[in-house]
């Protein structure tokens, strides 16, 4: 355990943990966005010896705003960024609107798409932030449609809907149609075939194997 000190009030925390965990196990509010347990890039600072950390001064309160404003004005109808700004006191941006379909860079998606599920269907690379350009670039070759990106995006950039024997996937300036597998069981749509393929690669099971729902499995 180590001794810290946040806005004042001395605490012990286990070694290795976040200052964003340490925080909120002691009810310290720090407005978070992008923030994942799953994703190692969010919030990187450590806990330490002797650590003391402000989250309430003047200055962190101006350059927090003006943080939001910035995220506002890339995503203005997010409803994410929306109460992110009313819980922090932004009404409104000094700065110009953009349009990025709701996209604010967080790079959360090509994370997990490629730290987690092991694809890498989403890539940074060409990416522009100059308005109303595509943020990133996705390879629907490689996409298998898990839809754990727009599972983990943080201001509905990215947006999945299931309906009938197809998935959708919305990410700005780009969609694309999946199908889905149906149980033979229950003959529920269930999971994209994309993504039975890329598993059954993975765990050198043949393809019937997942034929069946978790639930029917059960």
């Amino acid at each position: 355990m180590v001794k810290i000190t946040i806005d004042g009030r001395e605490f012990e925390a286990k070694e290795k943990t976040k200052v964003l965990e340490a925080a909120k196990s002691h009810n310290i509010y720090i407005p978070t966005l992008c923030a994942h347990e799953r994703v190692v890039p969010s919030c990187l600072s450590m806990v330490e010896e002797g650590l003391a950390v402000q989250t309430n001064s003047e200055r962190v309160i101006s350059e927090r705003k003006v943080a939001i404003q910035k995220l506002l004005a890339r995503a203005p109808e997010s409803p994410a960024i929306k109460e992110l700004a009313k819980e922090s006191g932004v009404e409104s941006t000094p700065f110009p609107l953009e349009d990025h379909q709701n996209c604010v860079l967080c790079t959360l998606c090509t994370c997990v798409c490629q730290e987690v599920v092991g694809v890498s269907a989403i890539s940074k690379i060409n990416r522009s932030t100059e308005p109303n350009a595509i943020p990133y670039t996705v390879n629907f070759d490689a996409c298998i449609a898990c839809g754990s990106c727009a599972y983990i995006c943080p201001t509905d950039a990215i947006t999945l809907t299931d309906e009938g024997n197809t998935r959708t996937i919305i990410w700005p300036y780009q969609k694309k149609n999946f199908r889905l597998a149906k149980c033979k069981v229950c003959g529920r749509c269930w999971i994209p075939e994309r993504q039975i393929e890329y598993m059954a690669e993975k765990s050198n099971q043949p393809l019937e194997f997942f034929d069946t729902c978790l639930d029917c499995r059960r």
